[in-house]
């Protein structure tokens, strides 16, 4: 049974006492006479938020039985006993609460999110500092430890001085300590919702399956971001993760994606589970779904997106201007180009978005558009997509039928998809040469 302190100050930067929680764990717990009482086998963080995660108490092993002692009892951490100031203890069986979190046992040795490099890494040592008044978590070693007895004694206390520069600040990572309610208490602070959706697709590519759980628990609160990140996973691990959902909340995740990457999905989807999952869409979804599916998925068809924007050939570049500012909904990629059309529908030019920033407000759309753009029918076949947009530079390129009307729009994106080598989701992406700027200063 646990006892919450009164809140402590936000904590401020600067020089603080500190102390590594693998030069804590097993010392001796005494009364202020010197008995031995027992041995610290943990320490208490609450969650704060943003703040940093309080410490609220120890978890002291006493015989065989693990005990709860307030940090008030405790008069010192300096010293090579942990000496108490009473030495009453509660004898109950320790039982966390939401919202706490055990430093050795969920952290210590654990993987975490490194957030600010956007990878699965592990704690190799945590840092406590006190701040005004109280001690918290303020930094975390996600560096490799030796192996062996060398990595499992830890560092000296000497020794841990002069690696103090090892330690970043906790902020930077993302926990992943395995306890529901307190994962639902750090819901609103998630950092790795900051994250872009391909980067936590990548830490779900590289997570077991109790860090998949997590990591989605995280992203779950974000429907769009969700969707999102299941647009960039691989196939095989889209799959498997939505196969474990209802078919409802498979339609709910999909009815957020882009047409071609949920057609994708539900392509990839057992059978018998498709078309329970495809009434379950909107039907404006539904119907795009279908008719990609329609298409071969090697084929220009099976590749495009049915999201674009056509518009009068008449209309003014200033009116098509506002139409790129409404079109909130649409994939960006696809706004790099507006596709003027007649009263039929009929494909007669495309206008990119740079020659419309830089026309006359008041021309019309066909006047600043190719009026013979590059075009391809539902069937080329994806390679021969790959080298007309290449030998042309084009951002994206119209598909139409056999009457010009377009279909859909294919994007450099989509293309650079299918065109990579099948494993490059898992090769190692460079990082910018100002990557780590200002962590030494």
């Amino acid at each position: 049974m646990t006892a919450t302190p009164a809140a402590a100050p936000v904590p401020e930067t600067g020089a603080s006492q500190t102390l590594n929680l693998s030069g804590l764990l097993k010392r001796p717990l005494t009364a202020r006479d010197g008995e031995s009482l027992g041995r610290l086998s943990d320490v208490i963080v609450r969650l704060r938020g943003a703040d940093y995660p309080l410490v609220t108490g120890l978890v002291g092993t006493v015989g065989r039985r693990q005990v709860y002692v307030p940090v008030e009892q405790v008069s010192s951490f300096d010293a090579e006993e942990l000496k108490l100031t009473s030495a009453r203890l509660d004898l109950r069986r320790f039982e966390r609460r939401d919202g706490e979190v055990l430093l050795r046992a969920d952290v210590l040795g654990h993987r975490l999110i490194d957030v600010e490099r956007a990878h699965l890494v592990r704690a190799a040592d945590l840092q406590l500092a006190r701040r005004d008044g109280a001690w918290v978590l303020s930094g975390i070693d996600a560096r490799r430890r030796p192996r062996g007895i060398l990595g499992l004694l830890g560092l000296g206390r000497q020794e841990q001085e002069h690696e103090q520069e090892a330690f970043r600040d906790q902020s930077k990572f993302e926990v992943l300590i395995g306890h529901t309610g307190s994962a639902v208490l750090r819901g609103p602070f998630a950092r790795i919702r900051g994250l872009k959706p391909a980067q936590i697709a990548d830490l779900l590519e590289d997570a077991s399956k109790a860090e998949e759980t997590e990591i989605l628990g995280r992203v779950h609160v974000d429907p769009e971001l969700e969707a999102d990140v299941f647009e960039e996973l691989d196939d095989d691990l889209a799959t498997r993760l939505l196969g474990a959902r209802s078919d409802q909340e498979v339609a709910e995740v999909i009815s957020r994606m882009r047409a071609d990457d949920a057609a994708d999905v539900i392509a990839e989807l057992p059978q018998r589970r498709r078309q329970p999952v495809l009434d379950l869409l909107p039907p404006g979804q539904r119907t795009k779904v279908l008719t990609l599916m329609g298409f071969n998925p090697t084929s220009a068809g099976g590749l495009m997106g049915m999201d674009f924007l056509a518009l009068a050939s008449g209309t003014r570049v200033d009116e098509v201007l506002a139409a790129v500012r409404e079109a909130v909904s649409l994939q960006p990629e696809a706004l790099t180009s507006v596709h003027a059309i007649s009263e039929k529908g009929r494909l007669l030019g495309v206008a990119r978005l740079v020659a419309l920033v830089q026309a006359d407000p008041s021309a019309r759309l066909v006047d600043v558009s190719d009026t013979d753009p590059v075009r391809v029918g539902a069937d080329t076949d994806v390679v021969d997509v790959a080298v007309l947009m290449t030998d042309y530079n084009l951002i994206t390129i119209p598909v139409v039928d056999e009457r010009c009307r377009v279909l859909g729009v294919i994007t450099v994106d989509d293309v650079l998809e299918v065109t990579l080598p099948e494993d490059w989701r898992r090769r190692e992406a460079a990082e910018p040469p100002d990557a780590h700027r200002g962590e030494a200063q």
